[in-house]
């Protein structure tokens, strides 16, 4: 599985901001309440300070598949930023092609990730980064695409705590590796967050497995067969028809 992005070396470093920026910012309300504070240690990151830290690796950020991983998305507000600049480089590169720019589109929203602890919060984080999607590609709630894409967001955003790695519901966390194989099919693999969280130590110098290829130590939990978009919004709508029962 192909790693997440964490920096870009020899980046600028983060910028402080200018005065409009902190008093944008001072206007902006970054918690929920203080008891929120408190209980979880829970402040949003101002949009400004979002922007100058996906500028340290801005080149991962306008790859349509790098892959990032918010441990503590909140609402969205990076995996948000994140998605506009892949829908960017995907507006470039395949603007001119709607099929291949819906499909693309969906790709970039595959390779985004997040983990959050709330369960208001991850709601939102999910509202939020369909948002931005539907907005780009011109689609409304219930459309084919919507539900594909909200098919995603239920398995790439996670209601979990990273610290632990497993679910609010006590069970691992597991991530779908998600690639586009051309024609409008999508593969997808699943890997347990913790093994792969694991693979930093196996590979370093001295380590029992430091010899040990990836392939021997890290395994799919799970691996499924090539599916369409019409098809990932028909597993939206299993999803939905489960909940209701």
């Amino acid at each position: 599985m192909a790693e997440f992005s964490l920096a870009e070396p020899g980046a600028p470093g983060v910028r402080p901001p200018t005065r409009g920026q902190r008093r944008t910012a001072e206007q902006t309300t970054h918690v929920k309440s203080r008891q929120r504070v408190a209980d979880h240690g829970e402040v949003f990151t101002p949009p400004w300070m979002v922007e100058a830290m996906l500028d340290l690796v801005r080149a991962e950020t306008e790859r349509i598949d790098s892959r990032f991983l918010e441990p503590a998305c909140g609402s969205g507000n990076f995996l948000v930023a994140i998605l506009r600049r892949k829908l960017a480089a995907v507006e470039l590169r395949y603007g001119r092609s709607e099929f291949e720019r819906r499909h693309y589109a969906l790709l970039a929203l595959m390779c985004i990730y997040g983990i959050e602890l709330l369960p208001d919060n991850i709601a939102e984080c999910r509202a939020n980064v369909l948002e931005v999607l539907a907005g780009y590609l011109g689609v409304d709630e219930g459309s084919e695409t919507w539900r594909a894409a909200s098919h995603v967001l239920a398995v790439n955003l996670v209601h979990g705590d990273a610290l632990t790695m497993r679910t609010h519901e006590g069970e691992p966390i597991t991530f779908a590796e998600w690639g586009y194989v051309g024609k409008g099919r999508f593969r997808r693999r699943d890997f347990r967050l913790d093994m792969l969280a694991m693979s930093s130590s196996f590979s370093m110098e001295g380590s029992l497995f430091a010899q040990a290829g990836k392939h021997e130590l890290f395994n799919p939990t799970r691996t499924y067969p090539p599916a369409t978009q019409a098809e990932l919004a028909e597993k939206a709508d299993a999803m939905d028809l489960g909940e209701r029962e």
